[in-house]
């Protein structure tokens, strides 16, 4: 944060990334004059403070850092990567009921997109795969209306501008086509809004199903839609060699 010294973090952010609870309801927590920060009261959320040394109590009671943990789980359609939905469509948060445990999404798959979606409480892990500095590839499967042609997916491969962005995948297989439809894979490595379906609707077709497979090495699997799996850090390790933390 600006004018912050290194090291130091607002004190709602803190409790967040100390995986205690969401920065909102962390704001509110000291607004309300429930947390101390070695032994003071503090009811400003930007009271600056270094997560792992200061010692942080909300109502008297100690606050430990949470072990970190990661899940996979095979996200279905029609359910939204937000945690609250204002139309009371299905959040990937309930999925998990893991109770005490406030996971963030690493990216986000739109309502309409299935597959791959990573939760963690680990925040540095949730911005280093987020970061599209990172590189990390995305590996989608795409069906969309009507035949891509190989002139197409030359176009594809140079680049198209879509709002000013270009957007070009890394790698592009076309597996099946016809007049009906195309079956596609994608390999992405910046993670931009809906780049998928913005790169095949520029080209005037219509992607009609849209599952992630991949996120690095780590890969969906046999597992069913709205299922989930716990991430060991050696798998986590193994899946993205060089991992900087």
């Amino acid at each position: 944060m600006k004018g912050m010294k290194p090291g130091y973090v607002p004190l709602e952010r803190a409790l967040s990334k100390l995986g205690t609870a969401s920065r909102t309801v962390s704001r509110q927590w000291i607004l309300d004059g429930k947390v101390k920060v070695n032994g003071a009261l503090r009811k400003d959320p930007l009271f600056p403070v270094i997560p792992e040394r200061a010692k942080i109590e909300i109502e008297e009671r100690p606050v430990a850092k949470a072990p970190h943990r990661t899940f996979l789980l095979h996200k279905p359609r029609g359910v939204v990567t937000t945690r609250s939905d204002e139309k009371g469509r299905p959040t990937v948060f309930s999925l998990i009921p893991e109770p005490g445990l406030h996971l963030i999404a690493v990216g986000r798959l739109d309502w309409a997109t299935s597959g791959l979606l990573l939760l963690t409480n680990d925040t540095r892990l949730a911005d280093w795969l987020s970061d599209p500095g990172s590189a990390i590839s995305r590996t989608y499967l795409v069906t969309v209306r009507g035949k891509v042609t190989e002139e197409s997916l030359e176009r594809l491969r140079r680049g198209l501008l879509d709002a000013g962005e270009k957007l070009r995948p890394e790698e592009i297989i076309l597996r099946k086509a016809s007049g009906r439809e195309s079956h596609l894979t994608v390999r992405l490595t910046e993670g931009k809004n809906r780049e998928v379906r913005r790169m095949f609707s520029a080209l005037s077709h219509e992607v009609t199903r849209l599952r992630r497979v991949a996120y690095g090495a780590l890969e969906l699997g046999n597992l069913e839609p709205g299922k989930y799996r716990e991430l060991s850090r050696d798998e986590l390790d193994r899946a993205f060699l060089g991992l900087k933390k």
